[in-house]
C-alpha cells in the first residue's frame, strides 16, 4: 500500500488545485490518499473525485493548527465526514484570525527594511482567509530575498526570527473533538518539527491519548531518515497507530515528492487498515 496521508493544495498553502494534486500522486504510485489542507475541507469532493477517477483509494482529510505549552502543533484528521457541522464550526473558528496575523507579519517585515511583504503575499493566496508564512516564503523568494522558502523560515519566520508572529490557535481538546465527532482519526503530524523537551513530548502523548487520539506520522517528508526511526519507537512505545505522508506543497519544496517516500516499519500497525 502507497499511502500517501499528508499534502495540500491552493485550498490552504499547497501550489496545485486539488485535481492537480491527485493526478501527481496518482503519477507517483499513490495508491491510497488524502488531501489534508490547513483548517479548511474546500478541496475535498474536487480530490475525491480527482482519487477515484484514477483508480486510487481516497480518505478525506484535514490538518488543524493546533496551540500547545504555547507553541503551534498540528493534527491531521484523516477519514472525516466533510459536512460534519462540529467540524466546520471548529475549523471556521480556527481559521478566524490569520488575515489579522498576516498583516502583522507584513507590518514585522515592512521594520527591517521588506516593504509590502503582506500584498506581494497575497498574490500567492486564492483565500486571503488562509493566508499563511508558506505564502510569505513564497513571495520574499521571488522577490530575491532568500533562496528558498526553507531558508525564508530560517531567516524570518520561525519564533525568535523579525517576521514571526504568534496566533492562539484551536485547543488540542478542540481538534480531537471535532475530528472524533466527523467520525475520524486524529493524527500527531511530523512531531520531529516540534522543539520540545523529552518531558513536554511525554505530557503531550499522554494528554492526545486520553483524550481519544491514538496515531502518529511516522516516516512524513517532514522527517529525516533518523526521525523516520524516532518516531517509529515512539509509536512501538505508545501502542500508536502509524501514518505516512509527504506533506507535500508544491514541486520543489520539501524534501520529497508524493508517494515517493519508504514504507512503514514492518512491525508498525498502519491508521488505514482500520478503514481498509
Amino acid at each position: 500500500m502507497n499511502a500517501d496521508l499528508h499534502c495540500h493544495s491552493t485550498v490552504s498553502d499547497g501550489q496545485l488545485a486539488p485535481a492537480e494534486v491527485a493526478r501527481r500522486a496518482h503519477a507517483g504510485g499513490v495508491t491510497l490518499w488524502a488531501l489534508t489542507d490547513h483548517d479548511q475541507l474546500g478541496g475535498q469532493r474536487e480530490a475525491r473525485e480527482a482519487a477515484e477517477g484514477l483508480g486510487m483509494q481516497y480518505l478525506s482529510g484535514v490538518e488543524i493548527s493546533v496551540t500547545w505549552a504555547g507553541r503551534t502543533v498540528h493534527i491531521v484528521g484523516l477519514n472525516v465526514d466533510p459536512e460534519n457541522q462540529a467540524l466546520l464550526d471548529g475549523l471556521a473558528a480556527t481559521r478566524n484570525g490569520r488575515a489579522a496575523r498576516g498583516e502583522a507579519i507584513g507590518e514585522a517585515l515592512a521594520s527591517i527594511g521588506i516593504a509590502n511583504a503582506y500584498e506581494g503575499a497575497l498574490r500567492y493566496v486564492n483565500d486571503p482567509n488562509m493566508i499563511s508564512r508558506t505564502h510569505f516564503a513564497r513571495y520574499l523568494v521571488d522577490a530575491g530575498h532568500a533562496q528558498n522558502t526553507s531558508d525564508v523560515f530560517a531567516r524570518f519566520l520561525c519564533e525568535g526570527k523579525p517576521g514571526y508572529v504568534g496566533h492562539r490557535w484551536a485547543k488540542l481538546a478542540d481538534a480531537v473533538s471535532w475530528i472524533r465527532a466527523a467520525g475520524g482519526e486524529p493524527v500527531i503530524a511530523h512531531p520531529g518539527r516540534y522543539d520540545y523537551t523529552p518531558v513536554e513530548f511525554s505530557a503531550f502523548f499522554d494528554e492526545f491519548i486520553q483524550l481519544g487520539g491514538s496515531a502518529i506520522e511516522v516516516v512524513t517528508g517532514s522527517h529525516t531518515p533518523d526521525q523516520y526511526r524516532e518516531y517509529a519507537e515512539v509509536a512501538r512505545r505508545y501502542g500508536f497507530y502509524a501514518s505516512r505522508g509527504s506533506d507535500f506543497h508544491g514541486a520543489g519544496e520539501g524534501r520529497i515528492d508524493l508517494g515517493q517516500l519508504p514504507p512503514l516499519p514492518a512491525d508498525l500497525k498502519p491508521v488505514w487498515e482500520r478503514w481498509l
